[in-house]
């Protein structure tokens, strides 16, 4: 008898867990990105933030500002999350702009721009 409704417990409980995991829809895209000029530190962006160089923050054309972008450099394979706080680049060329500490983290500082790949998950 205890084995029967041990068993019949292990069978409720299995069932149940397999509502509750929900898969999230991560968007991944190739693109180019480069990263603020200096003279834009301090100022104000689109959100009404103030721009930091140090500050690990983004600005995309359409993302909803707050979304986390998780960039990768295709040639050193080095990732970064950055937060999308501005609106820009509005370049034909660029999809992407980043601060200076997250060109610096992929390694892209020297050289202006790169090719990447970002992934993100809408809320």
């Amino acid at each position: 008898m205890r084995l029967l409704l041990f068993l019949c417990l292990v069978a409720f409980g299995a069932k149940s867990q397999d509502v509750v995991a929900k898969a999230t829809d991560t968007t991944k895209k190739i693109i180019y990105t480069t990263y603020y000029a200096k003279k834009f530190e301090g100022r104000k962006t689109t959100s009404g933030e103030r721009y930091r160089a140090a500050k690990f923050t983004a600005a995309h054309r359409t993302l909803p500002f707050g979304t986390i972008i998780t960039v990768k450099n295709l040639h050193t394979g080095k990732t970064v999350d950055v937060r999308v706080n501005d609106r820009g680049p509005f370049s034909k060329k660029f999809s992407l702009d980043i601060s200076k500490a997250a060109a610096k983290a992929i390694g892209i500082y020297r050289l202006g721009y790169a090719k990447v790949e970002i992934s993100y998950v809408l809320k």
